[in-house]
């Protein structure tokens, strides 16, 4: 599918994907995201004008599988030889495959001044505000979820990943293609039904992870199951669950099915008439980090539809020595830049980002000294051979929503069964014309490669994962209650407020107590669980304002605001806001705008 007219209405990991064999093309996790080999078919993301739906339906009727999503977005899902055909249509502006993302109290709830504003004159508790957790599902039997009369806190349950069997409740929510939705009334009727194994056959939802279930008891868990100790943040708000389809056999949800559950939260929180705050606790390292996926660029346009606050974490990519930068000048010459690929290692993706002014010659030299490159100038995929190992190489060009210059890398053993080559690799950056000279590579998500494969000369900074970087979205970074300290592991943004202020703030992150599938309570620890402490706040500040009417227009960027205002200064730290916490730490009773 090489030399489309189109291909630069199709990002460059997906125009990679394409030009690759299969069978190459199955050793990469990051390239084969998107396919369905079952059936041969895609699923990618779509950026589109307004008839984009009823020209696709008019030409080729049901032979694509489309959810339109809000403000020009949509899923679609067809077969490969047709993606050229969707290129084509002068509707569609912008074509990204699907990424794969990564799931990344009573302590944490004192020190954020949580329970201050739960016990104190006003006792804000959530109640009519929704909170939206959007993850691995949720055990909805645990108590905390449930009322003192025994039935659920959850007012809807969308499982994307499973199908209504004969003995199931449920049905595919409207307008969207996959899973099976379940009302209060039919989740009670499971908790009713006598036995966990007999309301499962009304209700088969398992939170099979924990992920799902840590995260809510923190945002909003009322702590039946402990007497109240362990409460959440807003333990009175009522809830919407969206359970991620998980396509991959390795169970990790991917971008698009995350658009879909946010369109179906906002949906419903618009049908309510509820103000809601969206939890996203995961995130990836694909892109420029400027905010300009399509996934970032749509929560930023769902962030302004209805009243509502999103909430992401800032990942804990910063510990994990993925990310290396620097700055090329032609009278300083070529800059090396190492790295080690650790033993059984059976595939690494590096993304290079750069200022498209800028010109510089690439060479990649192994273990043992024998090098390709310079890397075609031509846009477009080459592969080159290193022994055992193949390398691909995709040198991009600016899109219509993408500025930078991408030139990604990915490793692959060459034959079934081997591993990458082992030992310290190069890539060497040689500068021929320089006007800005900036250069940064992210390697593959920490959790998807060995501890052993990292840059010799790391860089901790610009390691927010995505979609932290979405400009009009909460961004959460981490730190340890205990020791009133930054956590390592947090995503850090852009030096000097570059690319805006991330993170916004930092919640407690370290050895949180929260509930766990089964019964009981376990402790977690990472942004993931920074998130709903910050979900969970904000859920207070709209019940605070809109539920009780004190501040009609208290969502969105105004709740923003407050949080940054009221957050409080960590030690060590003397500039507010800076890339590793943002404006301080969560302090949601000084958040509030008392006077």
């Amino acid at each position: 599918m090489s030399d489309r007219k189109n291909d630069q209405k199709i990002e460059n990991l997906l125009n990679l994907a394409l030009n690759t064999p299969q069978k190459e093309r199955e050793k990469s996790e990051l390239l084969e995201s998107g396919y369905q080999p079952y059936t041969r078919t895609w699923q990618v993301i779509v950026r589109c004008g307004s008839d984009f739906v009823k020209v696709a339906k008019d030409k080729f009727g049901e032979r694509w599988k489309i959810t339109e999503l809000s403000g020009g977005y949509a899923i679609v899902t067809l077969a490969e030889q047709d993606i050229e055909l969707l290129a084509g249509l002068s509707q569609v502006e912008y074509i990204e495959k699907p990424k794969r993302l990564y799931f990344s109290v009573e302590q944490g709830r004192r020190e954020s001044c949580i329970s201050a504003v739960q016990s104190g004159v006003d006792g804000l508790e959530g109640g009519g505000v929704l909170i939206a957790v959007i993850d691995s599902g949720v055990d909805y039997f645990h108590p905390d979820f449930r009322k003192q009369d025994g039935t659920t806190r959850i007012l809807t349950l969308w499982d994307q990943s499973i199908s209504g069997g004969e003995k199931s409740f449920g049905r595919i929510p409207e307008g969207f293609t996959q899973g099976v939705e379940y009302t209060k009334a039919e989740i009670d009727a499971a908790l009713a039904a006598g036995s966990r194994e007999a309301g499962l056959m009304l209700v088969p939802e398992e939170d099979l992870s924990g992920h799902g279930t840590e995260v809510l008891g923190i945002a909003a868990g009322n702590g039946q199951a402990s007497g109240r100790k362990y409460r959440g943040v807003a333990p009175q708000a009522e809830l919407i669950v969206v359970k991620l389809g998980t396509p991959e056999a390795d169970g990790f949800p991917r971008t698009a099915e995350v658009m879909q559950a946010v369109e179906y939260v906002v949906r419903k929180a618009e049908e309510l008439s509820r103000p809601v705050a969206v939890n996203l606790s995961f995130g990836n390292v694909y892109g420029s980090h400027l905010g300009n996926t399509l996934l970032e660029t749509y929560l930023d346009q769902m962030a302004n539809r209805w009243k509502s606050v999103f909430v992401t974490g800032m990942g804990n990519e910063a510990a994990t020595d993925g990310h290396a930068s620097g700055h090329l000048k032609e009278k300083e010459g070529a800059k090396s830049i190492e790295f080690t690929i650790g033993e059984q290692e059976t595939s690494l993706a590096v993304q290079l980002w750069k200022n498209y002014a800028d010109a510089y010659r690439i060479e990649i030299y192994d273990p043992i000294n024998r090098q390709v490159g310079p890397l075609g100038r031509e846009t477009g995929a080459a592969q080159y051979r290193f022994g055992s190992t193949v390398l691909l190489a995709y040198y991009g060009e600016p899109a219509p929503y993408q500025g930078q210059q991408e030139i990604f890398l990915e490793w692959l053993p060459a034959s079934e069964g081997q591993y990458l080559e082992s030992g310290i690799w190069k890539i060497v950056l040689t500068p021929e014309k320089i006007v800005d000279g900036r250069y940064d590579l992210w390697m593959s998500d920490g959790r998807a490669r060995g501890s052993y494969t990292r840059f010799l000369r790391p860089d901790p900074g610009v390691t927010l994962t995505i979609p932290s970087a979405a400009s009009r979205i909460l961004a959460v970074g981490a730190y340890n209650s205990r020791t009133n300290g930054y956590a390592a592991f947090s995503g850090r943004g852009w030096p000097g407020k570059t690319h805006g202020v991330r993170p916004d703030l930092v919640a407690p992150g370290v050895e949180i107590t929260t509930t766990a599938p089964g019964g009981g309570y376990r402790t977690v620890t990472g942004t993931s669980f920074s998130v709903p402490f910050v979900t969970g706040s904000a859920a207070l500040l709209m019940e605070w304002g809109i539920v009780r009417g004190n501040d009609p227009f208290l969502y969105g960027e105004k709740v923003r605001a407050y949080l940054q205002r009221g957050a409080r200064p960590l030690p060590g730290f003397e500039v507010y806001p800076n890339e590793m916490v943002g404006y301080g730490a969560l302090c949601t009773a000084q958040s509030l705008p008392l006077e």
